[in-house]
């Protein structure tokens, strides 16, 4: 069954239960906008909730997200709420994924009566907790996960995100590979879904600009770093995209075996699973000129400046552009669905993000609907079309540099 009738006819089944309770090749087709519920199932105010890390590995993540969406409420209640009324915010720690943090979390948001979450940031974490959500109807909006599966496996239109899938990176090095005379390349690419989301992409994107994949290389836990550097040789690329899913140990030999073998410095590209600060497992200089690839826009000086007025001590900024777009586009969906009932904000969220007349902020948008019946949402992190399986159809990424310390810096952004 296609992707578009499912999701809808998901929707509007779930539309229909909850009043009964009163409570990447071939491109989809469009999703037909649901006429909005005669009688609106929510209670007037639009609650939302986030699940972002405060405790945990990943805690370092969590903060400026939060601090993005409480930004973007305060734009939202300032220019009037959604239907008239302030939006609420109820926050939650989703820990990572060593615990049950996440799933606790979520109980508690749905007990407290909200409508959406924005989060969470981790793939693992929104895979685990799709089918609680789905039980809750509380749709997610994710600003980071970027694992592929997570569309698919989502067959009743609850999971959205801001953040283009981890596929979109093949896009993007596809386009800026060849843009530095770097026309063939090599992959090695971690053999799950994750890794080999990026390689059709790549040499896709390769061809459209007079490059080629020269070598397609699966990497598996019992693979010998020696042997893909070997096999990366003969294929004798321009550059070599190695796609792994950590930055173990596995990760750490392959970049050393590599680079013996003449394909360090500008030659390897890193991609957004192994990016890492190698300073501490690493000799001094072993990626030099190393270059790397990274999900997510960029935050203006502007941008950050507003974080950081809510949140002094806040350090970085990842995923909070595309943070604060979730929390505008749900407020939109609310708008358009005249109901903050989670089910119909789900089902007016592509139709907040594309096909109407372009706005770039909250108030911008409302102005708009005064004249107009459709609006098409670009925010702070760039376009954020959604597919017909909620997801971005292009992506912000950010080019990394590594210096002598093997550490990396952002040095520029591309989209894909």
């Amino acid at each position: 069954m296609p992707r578009a009738v499912t999701r809808v006819g998901a929707i509007i089944a779930l539309l229909a239960s909850a009043a009964l309770l009163t409570a990447c090749t071939t491109q989809p087709m469009p999703t037909p906008t649901p006429t909005p519920s005669a009688t609106p199932l929510g209670d007037g105010i639009l609650r939302i909730g986030t699940l972002f890390p405060s405790t945990g590995a990943t805690a370092f993540l969590g903060a400026s997200q939060l601090d993005a969406v409480k930004v973007a409420v305060a734009d939202i209640n300032a220019a009037g709420g959604v239907n008239g009324k302030p939006v609420e915010l109820v926050s939650d720690d989703s820990g990572d994924a060593s615990t049950q943090t996440a799933e606790a979390s979520l109980a508690d948001l749905a007990k407290k009566g909200v409508d959406v979450v924005i989060g969470p940031s981790s793939s693992v974490l929104s895979q685990r907790l799709l089918t609680a959500a789905q039980a809750a109807r509380i749709p997610l909006v994710s600003p980071a996960a970027t694992y592929p599966q997570l569309s698919t496996l989502d067959i009743e239109g609850i999971f959205f995100r801001t953040i283009a899938s981890s596929a979109h990176q093949g896009v993007a090095l596809g386009t800026l590979l060849p843009s530095r005379k770097q026309l063939k390349v090599a992959v090695i690419a971690s053999s799950d879904a994750v890794g080999q989301s990026i390689v059709a992409p790549l040499g896709d994107t390769l061809s459209q600009h007079g490059g080629s994949l020269v070598a397609n290389i699966a990497l598996t836990a019992s693979s010998d770093a020696g042997q893909l550097a070997a096999q990366v040789k003969a294929a004798a690329p321009d550059a070599v995209v190695l796609d792994t899913l950590d930055n173990g140990a596995q990760t750490k030999a392959v970049i050393t075996q590599l680079s013996a073998a003449g394909f360090g410095g500008a030659k390897l590209w890193l991609t957004a699973q192994n990016l890492a600060d190698y300073s501490q497992a690493l000799p001094a200089g072993a990626l030099t000129g190393v270059n790397g690839i990274l999900e997510g826009a960029d935050a203006s000086a502007a941008f950050q400046a507003r974080l950081k007025a809510v949140d002094p001590g806040v350090s970085s900024f990842q995923y909070a552009p595309e943070a604060y777009d979730a929390t505008i586009l749900v407020a939109l969906a609310a708008t358009l669905a005249h109901d903050d009932n989670g089910i119909g904000v789900a089902a007016h969220l592509r139709s907040a993000s594309v096909g109407g007349i372009k706005c770039t902020s909250y108030a911008e948008c409302l102005d708009v609907l005064e004249s107009e019946p459709a609006i098409d949402y670009d925010g702070i992190s760039g376009s954020v079309n959604l597919d017909a399986a909620g997801d971005p159809s292009s992506g912000s990424y950010g080019v990394y540099a590594y210096t002598a310390d093997n550490k990396c810096a952002r040095t520029a952004t591309v989209t894909g």
